[in-house]
């Protein structure tokens, strides 16, 4: 509901609460009016009669005395009878019996009275009831009635404080509906404000519950779809940084990588010179260095591969399958490492049962995933440790685990390790496991990750049997 729509409804509810309130008041002040009249009338009923009872009655015995302190309370003072010669031949008052009154003066029926010298600022003026005593034909006298109308005022003083008090409290609830509804408007506006702030200062997690459908309610949901707008924006303008830091660095990577294939071109000549140069003089000690040299080969034939493979990181992949013994894989490429890891003091566990299917793979790229799995977990584990390398056949597919002991992944980085260049090292470009992931879902399998920090981190290879050829 709009605020102009509440702000009417309140004021209406006022006038429509303060009309009811005045009517009822009224109606039960009527209601006081009436019997508080009908009391007195009643009152002057008795009085008449009781007077006329005396003035036609041959007794001497007046009750007119005893009568007024009954009736006093009802708002008769005085009770004069009066006969045809203007004598008060008896009276609630006994000093006036005897006096005279000019029945010239005398007002037949009801009027006001002078209003005495003597009595209290606040009484009501008296008023004077003169009723005509006539039996037969004959008019016997005059019966006079002295009354103060107090009650009556008292009535319609309390009617009137009530309606002042009922006006009031009206007023007062419309006041606190009022103040209610502006801290309700205000308050969401100051912290609107607030949020605005924030927002100028960068913080773009800023959300506003949406609570209403007034104003308000529409100024949170376009506030919080421009928040959302500006976060697509700077997430839009994130990933346009990232991709053009990736495009400058790929393409200085790219050049140094093709620069770096020349030396390894001239030491793979080299070694084959040596070889076939140096090690027929070396004696007893020629099978060692021919093992050393052929190491010396793997590793320049490894890394020229890498390069090429960098170099052809866009381009698709072309697989060279063919059935390979996984025992046998992992173990020629752990003999490339075999010294690092004795100086680490790392230990390696080969959980691979004897009676593994052969797998289809590229033999060459998957030697590489070998080699980036264990080279990661040793770069994890500088105090040494144990590096276990399981495999396992499950629902027809190759399941092959690659644990350590090492520090762990964060959390917030394990989303990140597949992406390109994305590394937490001091040397390396952070390509290793963005090329393992693609050598492997080139196979048609899938890679996942589980790390904790502190105790390590295991990734684990689902591969089918039967490739996808691509």
């Amino acid at each position: 509901m709009k605020l102009n729509s509440k702000l009417i409804i309140i004021m209406l509810s006022l006038l429509v609460l303060v009309m009811l309130t005045l009517f009822i008041l009224n109606q039960f002040a009527q209601d006081d009016l009436v019997n508080e009249i009908q009391d007195s009338s009643q009152e002057i009923s008795k009085a008449i009669q009781m007077s006329i009872e005396d003035l036609t009655s041959s007794a001497e015995t007046s009750r007119l005395t005893d009568y007024l302190q009954k009736a006093r309370d009802k708002g008769i003072k005085e009770i004069n009878i009066i006969n045809t010669e203007g004598e008060i031949i008896d009276s609630s008052d006994p000093d006036k019996i005897g006096k005279k009154r000019e029945l010239k003066k005398l007002e037949k029926g009801v009027h006001a009275a002078p209003r005495p010298l003597v009595g209290t600022v606040l009484s009501q003026r008296p008023y004077e009831v003169v009723v005509p005593v006539i039996v037969g034909d004959e008019q016997l006298g005059y019966v006079q009635i002295n009354m103060l109308l107090d009650n009556i005022r008292d009535i319609q003083r309390a009617n009137f404080i009530r309606r002042l008090f009922a006006t009031g409290m009206v007023f007062t609830v419309g006041i606190a509906l009022t103040v209610f509804l502006a801290r309700r408007y205000t308050t969401p506006i100051k912290n609107l404000v607030g949020d605005f702030k924030r927002v100028s200062a960068g913080d773009l997690s800023v959300t506003i519950p949406v609570e209403s459908r007034d104003e308000i309610g529409e100024m949170a949901e376009g506030f919080n779809n421009m928040v959302e707008k500006l976060r697509e924006r700077e997430a839009l303008e994130k990933r346009l940084y990232e991709a053009e830091h990736l495009s400058r660095v790929g393409q200085l990577a790219s050049g140094i990588a093709h620069e770096i294939r020349n030396p390894l071109n001239y030491i793979s000549l080299a070694m084959d010179h040596l070889k076939a140069e140096m090690l027929p003089r070396c004696g007893d000690k020629c099978a060692e260095l021919e093992e050393v040299a052929e190491n010396i080969k793997e590793e320049v034939r490894r890394a020229n591969y890498m390069v090429v493979n960098f170099m052809n990181y866009g381009r698709p992949l072309k697989l060279r399958l063919a059935e390979i013994d996984y025992r046998e894989l992992v173990t020629k490429a752990l003999l490339v490492l075999r010294n690092r890891m004795t100086e680490q003091h790392i230990t390696v566990d080969l959980q691979i049962p004897d009676d593994l299917p052969l797998l289809l793979l590229d033999g060459e790229l998957f030697r590489n995933c070998i080699l980036n799995f264990v080279s990661n977990a040793a770069q994890a584990m500088p105090n040494g440790g144990m590096i276990t390398l399981s495999a396992a056949c499950e629902d027809g597919n190759a399941k092959l685990t690659f644990s350590d002991q090492g520090c762990g992944i964060p959390p917030e980085d394990t989303s990140k390790i597949f992406q390109p260049y994305f590394t937490t090292k001091d040397v390396g470009i952070g390509l290793g496991l963005a090329i393992t992931e693609r050598i492997i879902k080139e196979h048609g399998g899938t890679i996942t990750v589980a790390s904790t920090v502190g105790s390590g981190t295991s990734f684990t290879v689902q591969l089918p049997q039967q490739p996808t050829q691509t």
